[in-house]
């Protein structure tokens, strides 16, 4: 199979060996998402306003919110799921797919998941925040760590 292959679409898969419910609340909580997602990421009425560094923002709409199962949001006008599978050790597996990225940004669009995946996972399972939350060092500085 061809890396990422689907048209307009990106997938991964994360293990975690936190509970469903840390995950699902740290995905679905104001609380949760600021530990990883942006430098604020708070819902009001449904919506989740996400401020990013160089002032970027998007507002995107709760699709779906199955406690422990399931979190869908739209962001920069994707449609991204998150679905959440119990691992017999009690951990977790989240499937993510964002529907809608052009092919010719699949590249960039597919490692900034990573990044983002990689430090939601931090987060998470460690309580560690990988961002270094300066406007000089972001990813469109080439900075991994934004």
């Amino acid at each position: 199979m061809e890396f990422q292959s689907k048209p307009n679409i990106i997938e991964w898969k994360l293990q975690f060996r936190s509970s469903p419910r840390k995950v699902y609340d740290a995905l679905s909580t104001n609380e949760g998402r600021k530990k990883y997602w942006a430098e604020s990421a708070d819902e009001k009425d449904g919506k989740i306003h996400y401020v990013f560094l160089n002032d970027i923002e998007d507002t995107g709409e709760i699709l779906e919110a199955i406690p422990e199962k399931r979190f869908k949001v739209t962001y920069f006008g994707w449609n991204v799921s998150f679905d959440l599978e119990q691992t017999e050790s009690q951990g977790t597996i989240m499937s993510m797919i964002c529907e809608g990225v052009s092919d010719k940004d699949k590249m960039e669009i597919s490692s900034g998941w990573v990044s983002w995946l990689l430090t939601m996972k931090a987060a998470v399972d460690f309580d560690v925040d990988l961002r270094n939350h300066n406007t000089e060092r972001t990813w469109f500085h080439g900075f991994a760590d934004n």
